[in-house]
């Protein structure tokens, strides 16, 4: 009896195996996998290869009109799950593709795909959008336009041809203007997104409205990579950014192409105030604008005798605070950047702002930066620059 039942498991065994398995082959999930990825690297080749029918072989999700002006070097997908039900599976995957003369690394994008398989056998795609806690990309709102600048390349969705070109133009013009303090080594090139909307931009950035509602702009990209160079975005807020008059844009948009030229520069290490305050030093640095002017919230609190005691923290710089206290935050940094400019030099602003990036942590960053470039102690230099305050803004 022990030996007959120990053979009936066995039997059992290898029935349940051979039914997981399949014929003496590969896992069916395996196997379902593997062809999902063909598929996938099928619609990738439609992309690069600019077709339309090869694309819609593969089946639906995104409209390959929404595509056609996005001018893309690379585009592959890797299936990283998959979740199927009889002839209908869920991939995850991820996306990763370069925009044709101006990235030089990839940007990289959570994807849900639903796709069915037919009487055939084969699977095409039904859906294809932003996994759960990924952000949208532009074309996953509506068909994307472009115009090219000199410098720049601007990919709206529900812009006019004209607010499209008055971007390339503003881009245009700040590139040589940050070369001008920066210096040159970097791009000197920017990709502009320009959503319909508000709800666009957070789309874009993965977050809620409320958390950008009055932010003009805001640059994406990842710090420190020194030994390649990111895929930067500067993402505009319409609605913020048709508040602004000439001189306003100019200063947002500038602002913004330095933090894509310094990014390389910009670490863990790094103060909000130092990299903020520099992006508004070099926005306003040939504007002619006044103390008064450019920090309107920090001269009120200033002239009422309410000097700030330290710079900001990296936390007075949140958008979802108080609009007043934020103002204040970023005044501040440009008067800090402004300060070292005058008593040392841009050049030396420069140096400190790439001293304190050598570091990947911020403790002692800035000390060690302020001690070898501009020969001072934090301690000094607040003190320094709270006379400063008073004196240019009191």
């Amino acid at each position: 009896m022990a030996g007959r039942r120990s053979g009936s498991v066995l039997v059992a065994l290898v029935v349940l195996l051979v039914a997981l398995t399949g014929c003496g082959g590969r896992p069916a999930a395996d196997r379902a996998t593997a062809d999902v990825q063909r598929l996938l690297d099928r619609r990738a080749a439609a992309v690069l290869d600019r077709d339309e029918r090869a694309y819609e072989r593969t089946g639906r999700g995104t409209d390959f009109a929404r595509l056609r002006a996005v001018p893309v070097a690379a585009w592959s997908y890797r299936v990283t799950g998959l979740r199927r039900t009889g002839d209908t599976a869920t991939a995850d995957a991820e996306l990763r593709y370069r925009v044709a003369g101006y990235d030089r690394a990839p940007v990289t994008a959570g994807r849900t795909l639903r796709l069915s398989r037919g009487a055939d056998g084969k699977w095409s795609v039904d859906t294809d959008r932003p996994a759960k806690k990924s952000a949208q990309q532009l074309w996953d709102q509506g068909a994307v336009h472009l115009v090219r600048g000199r410098y720049s390349l601007v990919l709206g969705v529900g812009q006019s041809g004209r607010t499209m070109r008055d971007f390339a133009d503003l881009a245009d013009r700040a590139v040589p203007a940050v070369s001008d303090a920066w210096g040159t080594r970097w791009s000197r090139r920017v990709v502009v997104l320009v959503p319909r909307s508000l709800e666009g931009m957070a789309g874009l950035l993965g977050s809620p409205a409320s958390s950008y509602r009055g932010i003009a702009a805001v640059t994406t990209g990842e710090t420190g990579a020194r030994d390649r160079a990111s895929a930067d975005r500067i993402i505009v807020n319409p609605d913020a950014f048709a508040l602004l008059g000439g001189l306003g844009e100019q200063v947002v948009v500038t602002h913004e192409t330095t933090h894509v030229a310094t990014r390389a520069r910009t670490t863990a290490a790094t103060p909000l105030w130092l990299s903020e305050g520099y992006a508004d030093w070099v926005g306003y640095r040939a504007t002619g604008r006044t103390p008064a002017e450019a920090a309107p919230e920090l001269s009120r609190a200033v002239g009422a005798g309410r000097v700030p005691g330290a710079l900001p923290d990296d936390e007075d710089f949140g958008f979802t605070g108080d609009a007043s206290r934020l103002a204040r935050a970023y005044e501040s940094g440009w008067t800090a950047c402004r300060l070292i400019a005058d008593h040392w030099g841009e050049t030396r602003l420069r140096d400190f702002y790439g001293a304190v990036g050598e570091y990947r942590e911020r403790p002692g960053a800035v000390e060690d930066a302020m001690r070898k470039v501009l020969r001072t102690t934090p301690e000094a230099f607040t003190e320094q620059w709270r006379a400063y305050l008073r004196e240019q803004l009191g």
